[in-house]
């Protein structure tokens, strides 16, 4: 998926946190709505009480569905909820066990890489940092992914092996209370509400930032799914994958291909043919339709079009009457959660099931 989340910090935080606690198509617009509703005070009645600061959290909960003409929707107000409380219990930067130590061992894996002898890179470490501490101290302390973040952009822009190294590539590619994606919100800054002090990447550790961006992320796009549960998969392995993996499920039914169900539908940054791709073309000619056609309908992938394509529907209507039963359209991916921060067994189906627990439980309240 364009939209999946990859690199090093690029996974969620949701294993670290193993704590007690719509028919989802488009969601609704605010115009949808039928009665004024105060919103900051229904978002604070589902905050759980432990929560810092519950007015600000509920007050910049409240602007961003305003922003993004997001109906505030019980059902909507405890999705955002469930997932900033799955991925941080509610705070905007939380600290990570053991960051210094995975922020250490991703130096010395670059400087590998370069082939710059380790020694070289931590003595570059130890000249003083613009806050007048040495970098290599704020390494030792550092706690949360905002403040790895900032260590990285000074190092890159102020030590000259900072570039060699990393370039303008920070390694901490999401962050903020519902760890979206840093890249995502990039790309998706139209209508923000506030006016950004510094850039795009700082405001996604901050509550309004972090909280704007993954509600744009969670809830902003058309879907055709019947329950919550998939929005949750999409956010944690790309919109669209719950939808896509249940394609691929179609294909294999209809090739007898056994495929990885994961949502990737093509294979991006490159020319070659990915396995779903190979798969469907054993169907062109049942399809009548070429490869480069197959390659272009599968391009629309991230898109809710992609429902609309000729191709979809016909590879339903062959795995359809090929298995004598009606196909899903919407399946958890199969896809394993992998991070130097997650020390467990994880998966994109676990996350989707653990945000919905927390979404009921929310509801209740």
């Amino acid at each position: 998926m364009l939209n999946r989340q990859h690199g090093l910090f690029a996974l969620s935080l949701s294993a670290l946190f193993v704590l007690a606690g719509c028919t989802t198509k488009t969601a609704p617009s605010v115009s949808e709505t039928t009665k004024p509703v105060d919103v900051e005070t229904v978002v604070k009645q589902k905050i759980p009480v432990s929560v810092k600061d519950r007015n600000s959290w509920a007050k910049d909960l409240a602007t961003t569905f305003k922003s993004q003409d997001i109906a505030p929707s019980e059902e909507n107000i405890c999705s955002v909820l469930a997932v900033a409380q799955q991925e941080s219990n509610l705070v905007a930067d939380p600290a990570v066990p053991n960051l210094s130590k995975i922020a250490w061992k991703e130096i010395d894996r670059r400087a590998e890489k370069m082939h710059i002898p380790a020694f070289l890179v931590h003595t570059a470490l130890l000249i003083k940092s613009p806050n007048g501490k040495s970098y290599s101290e704020r390494l030792d302390n550092v706690k949360t992914e905002g403040q790895l973040s900032a260590i990285f952009d000074d190092f890159i822009d102020m030590v000259p092996m900072g570039q060699k190294l990393f370039g303008n590539l920070n390694p901490v590619h999401t962050g903020g209370p519902m760890q979206v994606s840093i890249a995502f919100a990039e790309q998706h800054t139209s209508g923000y509400p506030w006016k950004m002090e510094g850039t795009v990447r700082q405001e996604v550790f901050t509550r309004r930032g972090g909280l704007w961006f993954g509600t744009y992320h969670l809830l902003n796009y058309p879907a055709s799914y019947t329950q919550p549960l998939y929005r949750f998969a999409d956010f944690n392995a790309g919109w669209y994958a719950s939808r896509n993996a249940a394609f691929q499920n179609a294909v294999s039914k209809a090739t007898g291909v056994k495929l990885a169900l994961d949502g990737d539908l093509i294979l991006y940054n490159t020319d070659k043919a990915g396995s779903t791709e190979l798969a469907v073309r054993k169907l062109a000619s049942k399809l009548d339709m070429s490869e480069s056609q197959i390659h272009r309908a599968l391009q629309k992938g991230d898109s809710i079009d992609f429902e609309k394509t000729d191709l979809y529907q016909q590879v339903y209507a062959i795995a359809e009457k090929k298995s004598g039963k009606k196909l899903p359209r919407e399946m958890l991916p199969g896809i394993t959660l992998e991070s130097p921060k997650i020390t467990r067994n994880l998966t994109t189906a676990w996350f989707a099931k653990r945000v919905d627990e927390r979404r009921a439980a929310c509801m209740k309240r």
